[in-house]
């Protein structure tokens, strides 16, 4: 069993921890126990109760009659949700209750029907994207088990390479695109759905994928001379310097263009490199290649 302290039920279900304790005061759906100074932790099934809750509260459900709910109840009001949305909250939200119990299956059976319903591109923009964004916060401090990230990226990266494996597309770019992460930097699930979207668009894709030096980096460049590179960072090791970096790439690629996005171009305010474009958001690296 994970132990989620306040601020992780405040992150993962979006409800404020000042409300979450009025809740455990007036009503009777959540008993956290405490530690040996006093601190409140709650176990996964409150977890899964505030998220359910959370989410029937933001679609019109007033606290109180949620409270005098059974749980069979709450769990048919929360399938009646029609609100797109509502749907695709509520699916995240049964990701994260199938990760904190380990049912990699019921996981892997969820985003298997939302892809075969929706297609990849909008369960991965609309579920995956969202789902890792909300649990990542766990991840960094630790409050759930590393299998549990282990076990949900594997699935997610089969899921992707499947899909970029069975990607047939009749649209044709002359563009070629070189992809890959600097060394230090293992999470590839962002590169990968970008090789993805590359392919489907017909675009040339030279996939290095993870952990690569950018002198190797380079040396491909250079050598196949792509006319994009791109990488996503998003944890980085501890040792990672971005300003050299980017300065690396900058005097080794030969002047070929390349964009970089994820956490680290958020807060870095020293000049760029001609070379390097920066995009932030996964809508601004799909505009830009939209634009190509």
């Amino acid at each position: 069993m994970n132990a989620f302290t306040i601020k992780d039920l405040e992150n993962l279900s979006g409800i404020k921890a000042h409300t979450i304790r009025i809740w455990e005061q007036r009503y009777n759906f959540l008993k956290p126990q405490r530690t040996n100074t006093n601190i409140r932790y709650y176990s996964n099934d409150e977890l899964k109760t505030v998220l359910n809750i959370a989410l029937l509260n933001k679609y019109g459900f007033k606290i109180s009659h949620i409270d005098r709910m059974q749980p069979q109840e709450i769990r048919a009001k929360i399938l009646s949700l029609g609100d797109t949305k509502a749907i695709q909250e509520r699916i995240v939200n049964e990701l994260v209750q199938e990760m904190v119990d380990l049912n990699i299956d019921n996981l892997e059976k969820i985003l298997t029907t939302y892809i075969s319903s929706k297609g990849v591109e909008r369960t991965v923009t609309q579920i995956i994207f969202p789902f890792l964004e909300k649990i990542g916060i766990l991840w960094q401090t630790g409050h759930i088990n590393p299998a549990q990230e282990h076990l949900v990226t594997n699935v997610i990266r089969q899921k992707l390479v499947v899909a970029i494996e069975t990607c047939v597309t009749h649209l044709k770019s002359d563009k070629t695109i070189l992809l890959f992460l600097p060394e230090g930097e293992h999470h590839e699930l962002g590169l990968l759905f970008m090789y993805y979207m590359f392919k489907s668009r017909g675009m040339q894709t030279i996939y290095l994928g993870a952990n690569v030096p950018v002198k190797d980096v380079a040396y491909v460049v250079n050598l196949k001379k792509p006319n994009i590179a791109f990488t996503h960072l998003t944890a980085t090791s501890s040792n990672f310097n971005f300003e050299k970096f980017l300065t690396a790439i900058n005097s080794q690629f030969g002047g070929v263009s390349t964009v970089v996005s994820g956490q680290l171009t958020y807060g870095y305010n020293k000049n760029v490199p001609a070379t390097i474009t920066f995009k932030k958001s996964l809508s601004e690296v799909m505009e830009y290649f939209t634009s190509l």
